[in-house]
Order: structure tokens, then C-alpha cells, then sequence
């Protein structure tokens, strides 16, 4: 005959099935829900895009899914722009260790972000083919949100409670004094085209190859002055949540990233992406491709009211974010201020940071 205290415990047992049932509500607490909406308009057919929901951290595991979104905006024909979007990724992925936890698989990733497009540029130009591309790829595991771009395609996050950040920086000569510096320290030359008669015009440009970007996937006919290390930056959400808006230089040479934001504030993500497309094309009309991706990051109860941006955000900031990354292109980037809204875990701008951790083949092996 069981003894008091043996009924006691027995009746206080869970079952098994139970237990299971508790977890999965737990998970799915914790884990927000994903929607994303894309638009474009096309004129010259170089710009191309990835969205891939549902990928596995651990293949077969469920609670290891992350999603995937980027764009590829192709110059000088649309291979570089092809074989980027259809290569990254594995790359990246296959310079991670194996069954990582989750924790450690997210500190993997920025080092992981530029050992793959490192070995993408040098597969590219491999096949000897000139075109290039920038690219602007975004991972979304949960509440941390990590980006790695090349070129002039941009990522936004636009928090909750109306404060609108850049999760990457442009590459463009023309604004980026930092890689004007680099660029010309390692021997290249910078200046505009010039015309018969010494007249100069346009932006300013790397010769030789006359590219007007400092870091771009192919582009193997301009130098080694073009590089394919990607500006990284990771980030977490507060559990509010937030839009990222990721786009092509169609998009941000007609609006800011104020202006994008703003322009699609209420609407859900697949009209979001349409109407910034429509905004762009109506302040700038269709001069070049114009491709954008929306991607909502929603609590899954959406019960979460809205945070505040706080007042003396500056002076509060030093308090509020820890870097691991002590090669920082904090003069470059708009800095993530705001309490409860956004975690800065990342950030890496430095060119030569291949250098660091060795080229792709090498990375993908440790």
C-alpha cells in the first residue's frame, strides 16, 4: 500500500502531454509572428529579391526557424545580381559551426554574414563575368533582427512609437567620407567623370572601372579597391515589435527614411510595400528599378501598446546598449537610441575585418 506522501507526490505529477502542451505555449509566446509584403517596378530588370520563411537553424526542428529577406540590386547586367541571390545564403549558412544553441548561433552569424559574402564575391569572380551588385540581406530570428549590406540598397527599423533607425550604411563615394579615405589610401582614385573639354560631372566615382559604389559582391574589372565586406549590424526588439522596410536605391534616392516610414504608417505589410513604391514613384517617377520589401515583427498577442520614443535620448544613450564590436563605423550609421525599444548587440563597419577573421574558405572551416 503507497504511503501518504507517495499519494501526495503521485497526485501531483503532470502528464508527460501536458508538460508538452505548456512549452509549446510558452514558445509560442515568446516567438513573435512574421509578415512581410513586397512591391516593384521594374526598368532596367536588375534588381531581384529573396523572401524565405520558415528556415531551420537545426534541420527538422521547428522551434529553430528563422526567415531570411534581402535585395539584390545588379549593375552592368544582372548575373552578379542572380548568382547572389541564389548562393548567399548557403554560404553564410555553411561558415556557422553545427548544432549551436540558438544564443551561440546568433553571435556566429555577424562573422558568418561576411565569411559568406566574402566566398560569394570570390565565386562570382571566379566565372569571370563584370557585373556586380549590392546586397542587403536580413536575418529575423525571433526578437534579433541581424543585416549585412554591400552597396546602397538600405534596411530600415521603424520602432514602435513613430522612431525610425538605419540598419545599414550607404556605400556610395559620393556621401561616404570614411570609404573615400579608405579607398584612396589603398591606392585608388576618386573623381567624376570627365568630358571632352575637362568638364567634370556626375558623382564621384572609383577608377579605374568608374563604379560609384566602394563595396559591392563581383565588379571584378574595377580593382581591389571594391570590396565585398559587409557593413553587419544586429539588434534586438523589445517585445513591441517594429517594421523593417528594405529597399533599393529606386526607393531611397526619392525618400528618406523618415519619409518611407512615414508614408505607410497603420497599413499592413503587403499594402505597406506598395504604397512606398507608389510615394517614390510619385516624387521621383520610374527612373531606375524601385523594389521594396516590408517585414512586420508583431507580438502574438498584439496586445502590446506602442512604446515612446523618451525625451534626451543622446544623453541616456551611453546607458543603454553594450557593444561587442570594438571596430565601429558609429560615424557612418544612425545611431539606435531609444529605452525599451531597441537593443544594439552588434555592429561591425570596418573594410578590412576579412583580414581579421581570414578569407571565406578558411572562416567556413573554423
Amino acid at each position: 500500500m503507497a504511503s501518504g506522501e507517495e499519494r501526495r507526490r503521485r497526485d501531483n505529477l503532470v502528464p508527460l502531454a501536458a508538460l508538452i502542451s505548456r512549452e509549446m505555449r510558452i514558445e509560442k509566446m515568446e516567438k513573435p509572428i512574421v509578415k512581410y509584403g513586397h512591391a516593384a517596378q521594374s526598368r532596367k530588370g536588375e534588381d531581384y529579391f529573396l523572401i524565405k520563411m520558415d528556415c531551420q537553424r537545426l534541420p527538422g526542428n521547428s522551434s529553430s526557424t528563422f526567415s531570411v529577406f534581402a535585395i539584390f540590386d545588379g549593375h552592368n547586367g544582372n548575373a552578379a545580381a542572380i548568382y547572389t541571390r541564389e548562393n548567399l545564403l548557403n554560404h553564410i549558412l555553411g561558415a556557422i559551426p553545427r548544432d549551436l544553441g540558438r544564443e551561440e548561433w546568433l553571435q556566429a552569424l555577424p562573422r558568418a554574414l561576411v565569411a559568406g559574402f566574402v566566398k560569394t564575391d570570390k565565386e562570382f569572380q571566379s566565372r569571370g563575368e563584370t557585373s556586380g551588385t549590392t546586397a542587403t540581406f536580413v536575418i529575423v530570428d525571433r526578437w534579433t533582427v541581424t543585416v549585412a549590406s554591400v552597396g546602397d540598397s538600405r534596411c530600415i527599423l521603424d520602432a514602435q512609437g513613430g522612431a525610425v533607425f538605419s540598419l545599414t550604411v550607404d556605400h556610395r563615394l559620393q556621401e561616404n567620407v570614411e570609404e573615400r579615405k579608405r579607398v584612396t589610401a589603398s591606392g585608388g582614385v576618386v573623381g567624376r567623370l570627365s568630358t571632352v573639354g575637362g568638364v567634370e560631372i556626375g558623382p564621384l566615382r572609383c577608377w579605374p572601372g568608374g563604379l560609384c559604389l566602394s563595396r559591392s559582391i563581383g565588379d571584378m574589372d574595377v580593382g581591389e579597391f571594391i570590396v565585398p565586406v559587409p557593413f553587419v549590424k544586429q539588434v534586438k526588439l523589445s517585445n513591441a515589435g517594429g517594421r523593417l522596410i528594405i529597399a533599393s536605391d529606386g526607393i531611397w534616392d526619392a525618400l528618406s527614411s523618415e519619409m518611407a516610414a512615414k508614408s505607410c504608417h497603420g497599413l499592413p505589410a503587403e499594402l505597406a510595400a506598395r504604397q512606398v513604391v507608389k510615394e517614390a514613384l510619385r516624387t521621383r517617377g520610374l527612373k531606375d528599378d524601385t523594389t521594396c520589401v516590408v517585414v512586420d515583427i508583431i507580438p502574438p498577442d498584439n496586445s502590446i501598446p506602442p512604446s515612446t520614443p523618451p525625451k534626451k535620448q543622446n544623453k541616456l544613450r551611453a546607458l543603454l546598449f553594450r557593444k561587442k564590436s570594438h571596430f565601429s563605423a558609429s560615424k557612418l550609421s544612425k545611431k539606435l537610441s531609444a529605452i525599451g525599444i531597441v537593443e544594439e548587440l552588434f555592429e561591425e563597419g570596418s573594410a578590412m575585418l576579412a583580414e581579421r577573421l581570414g578569407n571565406g574558405d578558411s572562416t567556413s572551416q573554423n
